[in-house]
């Protein structure tokens, strides 16, 4: 699947390659982290399909299950969740996703999820812009936030580690694909601790 516009990010990644590699990343230009509102649904739905599709073991939802429902649906989902988008030159280069746990007793919780960052927008920084954005908005909300990545995904386990998350559990063969266990490891930030 070809996804268009993502050429338009190249200039951006060479100039991150010409500047010092441990630079600031809020310096690109046009680089910008917003909320994506239903609006932005066929955006999402792209980038969604993108990631299930090109790292179907880091999601717990496939390609086949998603890529059947309707636009409507995406746009439900984005009314409900608050989902943040970083866009580069107003290019859709990555997303995460937050949602509140219910009930009384996990009310103090949250979840990390649907995280993915475009091949063509990697070593931007725009994960971390991507997390930083979701603790954000779950300061005054929650008091922790948790999340689950498959263990081998080792440049995902180190932006959540600099980030503060610290590894709270390990979840043999928490998920099947294609007849192959993946591994997960369980993250949590407690917003408290700074």
């Amino acid at each position: 699947m070809r996804v268009a516009g993502l050429t338009r990010l190249a200039p951006i990644r060479r100039q991150v390659k010409r500047a010092e590699r441990g630079a600031n990343v809020t310096n690109i230009r046009g680089l910008q982290i917003r909320r994506l509102e239903p609006s932005n649904a066929a955006l999402f739905r792209d980038i969604r399909l993108e990631g299930l599709q090109r790292n179907p073991e880091a999601f717990g939802s496939t390609f086949e299950k998603e890529s059947a429902l309707p636009l409507s649906w995406f746009e439900a989902v984005l009314g409900r969740t608050a989902i943040f988008g970083a866009f580069v030159e107003e290019t859709l280069g990555g997303v995460a996703a937050y949602a509140a746990q219910e009930g009384t007793k996990q009310a103090h919780r949250a979840t990390l999820w649907g995280m993915y960052v475009r091949d063509s927008a990697r070593n931007l920084g725009l994960g971390k812009k991507l997390v930083a954005a979701v603790l954000d908005h779950a300061r005054g909300r929650v008091e922790m936030v948790q999340l689950t990545v498959v263990s081998e995904n080792e440049s995902a386990r180190r932006i959540y580690s600099a980030a503060g998350f610290v590894e709270y559990g390990y979840e043999k063969r928490g998920l099947k694909y294609e007849g192959r266990y993946y591994d997960q490891v369980l993250m949590v930030k407690f917003l408290d601790e700074g």
